[in-house]
C-alpha cells in the first residue's frame, strides 16, 4: 500500500478527526495505521513488533476518550507508535529515534498527549493513579487511563500502584495489554456468559440502580462501595470457580477479550469509561499483528533494523571482519567460567538475548535464571544466593539499573557479597534516548562503601575483569561496558586477574596526562594518534584507569609528579563522575594540577547515534584532540 493510498489515515492529524470518523470505517484505518507502521520502520528502524500489536486499542482509545483532556498513559513506551501517529505526528514520524527528531519514547515535553514519561516499565499505574486523584481533588471530569503490556505487569511497581488503586478513591481504568503473559484463561462456557454478562448495558444498568438505591439507605458510602465490588467479585467467582488477582485486589475485571476486534473494544471502552471505581480491561493480543514474520518470531522482530518488507528479510550489514558486541563477549566469557566454577550462575531481569545471558541458558538453563522486568528484584534474588555459596553474575542495563540502588546499598553492599554486577548499555546507547543512556551508575555507586567499580576499554579487558570478579573476597563487583562493538577480533584471550583499583600507562608523554575510563579511552588513543600524524609537538601520555573505584593511586600520584595539565575523560556523568573522583582525589592530597573534566554534561542528553551524541558532548576523537591542544596552549 502506498502513502497516497492511506485515504484514511492521510486525513486524521489529531484525535478530533478520527472522532469524526463513522465506526465501520476503523477497520479500514486500522489496517491502513498497521501498513504505515510497517513501511516506515522498513527504512527508519524502530520498535516494530510491540507497537503492531496495540494498533486497535490505540484507534480505540483515541476515538472513545477525549484526549488530550483525558489521560492515556502508556507503559513501556514502544508501544506507542500508532499513538504518535494518531496525535499529531504522522508528517514527522520518519524522524523517529533521529538527531533533534521524534523522541524515541513518549514524553510531554513533545507533545501534550503524552502524559507520562514512559522509557522504563511498570510505571503506568502508579503514574494514572495519582493523575486519577488528582481529577477528583479539583473536581475535574477528565477520564484516565493506564496501558500497561509487553511484560510490563512483571515489575514490582506495577503491584504496588495495584494495591494502592483498590484503596484509594479513583476512577481509573487500566487496560492489561497480554500478548504473552502468565495470567490463566479462563475455559469453559461459563466463561463467555461471564463476559457477555459483565459488559452489557443491562448488567450494568442494573448494577447501576441498585448501587444508587444502596446509596439511598446509607448502605454505600464510599468506604463500603469496596465491599459491593468484593460481593460482585465473590459472586462470579463461585459461579466461575475461579478468581484472578485483580479482582482479589478489589478491581473491577472484564476480560480477557480479542484486543484486535476494534469494535468490540470500542464498545468496551464506551461502557467503561462511565463506571465509576477502579476496573481493569484484559485483552489479549499479539505481537507483531499483521506482519506474518514479526507474528513468527516476535523477538526477533522487537527491534529488527531495516528491512524489505515483502520479503520479511532483514538487511543486515556484512560485520565479517568486525569485532564482536561487548555482550557477546560477555555471553561467552560467562559460560566458559561457569564451566570452571560450578557456584557461578546467571541473572537478568527479561534480557536474556540482549545481554547475551542466553548463550549460557542454553548450555545451562538450571543456572540462569530470567526474572522478569524486575531489577530490584534480580538483585536481591542474587543477593540471596551470594549468601549461601553461589556467585551470581546478574547482568543489568545500567540505565536499567536505577530501579535497583537501595538493593545494591542494603541487600548486596552492607553484606559484602560476592556479587558481580554486570552494567550492559553503560554510557551512551543512541537513539533510545535519556531514558535509556547509562550516564548515572558511577555517581550514584561510588559513594557505597566497599563497592568496586571497573570499565574495560576493549574486549579482552572485559575478560579479564570477568575473571578477576569471580575470585574469592571481592564483594560487590561492577563491571560496565557499552553497547555495541569494541575494537578487538582476537578477544579470546587467557583470563587473567587484574589487581582491584590498578590501571595502566598505555603511552608517556611530557606535556600533558589524559586520564581515560572505559571503552571511550579509544576515542583518547584515536586524538593522539591523530596529533601524531599532523606533526603536532605536544607529547600526551595516556592511563587507562580501569577503575573508578577504588582508584589507582600509586598511578595518581605518577601523574601529579610529572604533570601540570591533567584530563580527565569518561562516557558518563561528569557530575559526581570519575574525573570528580579524580578532582576529590588531588584535592585531598594537596595537588594542584590544571584539571578539565570531560564527560556527559549536566543535563539529559538527548537521542541520535552514538557518534552524534559523543561529538554533542565533547567526547569524540576530534573535540577530544581539540581540547587538548587548546589546554595546553591556554596554559603555556
Amino acid at each position: 500500500m502506498k502513502q497516497s493510498e492511506y485515504n484514511i489515515l492521510n486525513k486524521i492529524d489529531s484525535p478530533s478527526d478520527l472522532r469524526q470518523l463513522k465506526e465501520e470505517q476503523l477497520p479500514l484505518l486500522c489496517e491502513e495505521l498497521r501498513d504505515y507502521i510497517i513501511q516506515e520502520l522498513s527504512v527508519n528502524p524502530g520498535h516494530l513488533a510491540s507497537s503492531l500489536g496495540v494498533v486497535e486499542l490505540t484507534v480505540a482509545l483515541h476515538y472513545v476518550f477525549n484526549t488530550p483532556e483525558d489521560r492515556i498513559v502508556w507503559d513501556v513506551g514502544h508501544q506507542a507508535y500508532s499513538h504518535k501517529i494518531l496525535t499529531g505526528r504522522r508528517e514527522t514520524f520518519n524522524t523517529n529515534r533521529k538527531l533533534h527528531g521524534l523522541r524515541p519514547f513518549p514524553s510531554p515535553l513533545e507533545s501534550e498527549y503524552d502524559t507520562f514519561t514512559c522509557g522504563h516499565a511498570s510505571n503506568s499505574i502508579s503514574a494514572a493513579l495519582g493523575m486519577a486523584v488528582a481529577a477528583k481533588a479539583t473536581g475535574s471530569k477528565r477520564k484516565v487511563v493506564a496501558v500497561i503490556g509487553d511484560g510490563a505487569m512483571s515489575g514490582g511497581l506495577a503491584f504496588e500502584g495495584l494495591n494502592n488503586a483498590s484503596s484509594t478513591p479513583n476512577d481509573m481504568l487500566i487496560i492489561l495489554n497480554d500478548n504473552n503473559m502468565s495470567i490463566d484463561r479462563s475455559v469453559g462456557g461459563m466463561k463467555q456468559y461471564l463476559l457477555t454478562l459483565n459488559t452489557t448495558e443491562t448488567y450494568n444498568n442494573v448494577r447501576f440502580r441498585v448501587a444508587k438505591w444502596l446509596r439511598r439507605k446509607g448502605m454505600l458510602s464510599d468506604n463500603r462501595r469496596h465491599g459491593i465490588i468484593r460481593l460482585t467479585n465473590a459472586v462470579k467467582s463461585a459461579i466461575s470457580h475461579q478468581q484472578n488477582v485483580f479482582e482479589g485486589m478489589n478491581i473491577r475485571y472484564f476480560g480477557p477479550f480479542d484486543g484486535h476486534d476494534v469494535l468490540e473494544v470500542v464498545r468496551l471502552l464506551r461502557l467503561m469509561r462511565k463506571m465509576e471505581g477502579p476496573k481493569l480491561l484484559h485483552l489479549h493480543t499479539i505481537k507483531g499483528k499483521g506482519y506474518k514474520p514479526a507474528e513468527q518470531n516476535a523477538q526477533a522482530w522487537h527491534a529488527p533494523g531495516k528491512f524489505d518488507v515483502d520479503t520479511g528479510e532483514r538487511i543486515v550489514s556484512d560485520c565479517t571482519g568486525l569485532p564482536p558486541k561487548f555482550q557477546d563477549v560477555f555471553g561467552h566469557t560467562l559460560l566458559e567460567l561457569a564451566r570452571a566454577n560450578k557456584n557461578i550462575v546467571g541473572i537478568t531481569p527479561a534480557m536474556p538475548s540482549g545481554c547475551s545471558l542466553n548463550i549460557m541458558m542454553k548450555e545451562m538453563p538450571k543456572r540462569t535464571f530470567d526474572v522478569g522486568i524486575a531489577e530490584g528484584h534480580a538483585v536481591t534474588f542474587s543477593a540471596g544466593m551470594a549468601k549461601d555459596g553461589l556467585l551470581p553474575f546478574c547482568n543489568i542495563y545500567s540505565a536499567f539499573a536505577q530501579r535497583a540502588y537501595d538493593n545494591i546499598i542494603h541487600d548486596a553492599a552492607i553484606l559484602h557479597l560476592p556479587l558481580v554486577l554486570c552494567f550492559d548499555r553503560a554510557g551512551l546507547v543512541g537513539e533510545d534516548g535519556p531514558t535509556h543512556h547509562g550516564a548515572f551508575d558511577i555517581p550514584s555507586l561510588r559513594t557505597i562503601p566497599g563497592v568496586t567499580i571497573s570499565s574495560p576499554m576493549d574486549e579482552r579487558e572485559l575478560r579479564h575483569l570477568m575473571y578477576t570478579a569471580q575470585l574469592p573476597g571481592k564483594g560487590v563487583f561492577v563491571i560496565r561496558y557499552p553497547r555495541g562493538r569494541g575494537v578487538c577480533c582476537d578477544w579470546r584471550c587467557p583470563m587473567e586477574e587484574i589487581a582491584v583499583g590498578t590501571g595502566r600507562r598505555l603511552r608517556e608523554g611530557r606535556d600533558v596526562a589524559v586520564l581515560s575510563l572505559g571503552p571511550i579511552g579509544n576515542n583518547v588513543s584515536k586524538a593522539i594518534e591523530a596529533l601524531s600524524s599532523e606533526g603536532s609537538s605536544l607529547s600526551v601520555a595516556h592511563y587507562d584507569m580501569r577503575f573508578a573505584k577504588p582508584l589507582d593511586e600509586k598511578l595518581l600520584k605518577e601523574v601529579c609528579s610529572q604533570f601540570s595539565r591533567v584530563i580527565t575523560v569518561e562516557d558518563g556523568s561528569i557530575a559526581g563522575g570519575f574525573g570528580s573522583a579524580v578532582a576529590e582525589w588531588f584535592l585531598d592530597h594537596g595537588h594542584t594540577p590544571k584539571l578539565l573534566r570531560l564527560g556527559l554534561p549536566d543535563e539529559f542528553v538527548e537521542h541520535g547515534t552514538v557518534d552524534e551524541l559523543q561529538h554533542l558532548a565533547g567526547i569524540d576523537s576530534t573535540t577530544i584532540k581539540q581540547t587538548i591542544i587548546n589546554l595546553c596552549e591556554s596554559s603555556s
